[in-house]
């Protein structure tokens, strides 16, 4: 399996279906008549994120995955969405730019170094372990969270919410 099929598919796949799961909780707002804003700002326990920060978050990690592993410049975000709209919008332009990653430009990223500085301490992976021990839980994590939160709230959502369709 090359590398690029281990990481940009699986990242577009996490933000589409997680735009779907949040597509389903604007829908449940609207029709319980609750501001959108009372799901946005939800959260799971009080010093757990909020909806929106978890998308912020699932989208950071995946646009940080890419722009590491294929060697460029990772966009930079505001993390100032504050509707369902600019959300969406947010997946949009981190979709976009996944998409245009090259699978050539992801060859033997699988063993370069990778260093992230979380909170002052330098994390040093190989471009594989970054993808497999900190990027995919990590996304895996913020997306459940997001279903969670909104599943939590009463959102109709299902398993094939989180999965996605088969494709």
């Amino acid at each position: 399996m090359q590398l690029y099929d281990a990481s940009i598919a699986p990242l577009i796949r996490n933000l589409q279906n997680l735009e779907h799961i949040l597509q389903q909780g604007e829908a449940y707002a609207e029709q319980k008549k609750v501001a959108p804003e009372v799901l946005l700002n939800s959260r799971l326990y009080v010093d757990m994120y909020p909806l929106t920060k978890q998308v912020q978050l699932v989208s950071d990690m995946s646009k940080g995955a890419g722009g590491r592993l294929a060697g460029i410049d990772i966009p930079q975000y505001a993390d100032d969405e504050a509707s369902f709209e600019q959300l969406y919008a947010r997946i949009a332009k981190t979709v976009a730019f996944l998409e245009a990653i090259k699978p050539s430009q992801l060859e033997g990223a699988e063993h370069k170094e990778v260093v992230l500085t979380i909170r002052k301490v330098d994390l040093t992976f190989t471009g594989l372990d970054y993808l497999e021990k900190w990027v995919m839980p990590n996304v895996y994590f913020h997306v459940t969270t997001a279903y969670n939160i909104l599943r939590h709230i009463g959102v109709p959502l299902g398993k094939t919410d989180y999965l996605g369709q088969k494709r």
